[in-house]
């Protein structure tokens, strides 16, 4: 089994528990990590045979850009659920996001969350 790992997939969202982080943004990073037998891509040097890194821009996208939630577990679990349930070569998952900034009152670099499939 292989990993593809994709890094700091950056997103400007309104996602956050306090009223003022939903309506003025923050700056969240997602990292994922496929395990697939990919030794097939290495082969044929086609994209049907690996994780297309544009359908799963498309898809972290649609999750972090869409409706605001109030926590970075929901976001990650949307967006865990979909590629997972999406890309069927795919046997493990480890989706982690990070909220750059959250606000506390001390200066904290980001809050970061990170969930694997299957569960």
């Amino acid at each position: 089994m292989e990993t593809l790992t994709l890094k700091s997939l950056q997103f400007r969202g309104y996602h956050g528990y306090y009223p003022e982080e939903r309506e003025d943004g923050n700056d969240f990073e997602v990292d994922l990590v496929f395990s697939a037998n990919l030794r097939p891509a290495g082969d044929s040097d086609d994209l049907r045979d690996t994780v297309d890194y544009q359908e799963v821009l498309q898809t972290v996208e649609s999750v972090m850009t869409g409706p605001s939630v109030k926590l970075i577990e929901t976001l990650a679990k949307k967006i865990g659920d979909q590629l997972f349930g999406h890309f069927n070569q795919v046997q493990e998952l480890e989706v982690s996001v990070r909220k750059l900034h959250p606000p506390l009152d001390v200066e904290t670099a980001y809050s970061e969350i990170t969930m694997q499939w299957p569960q």
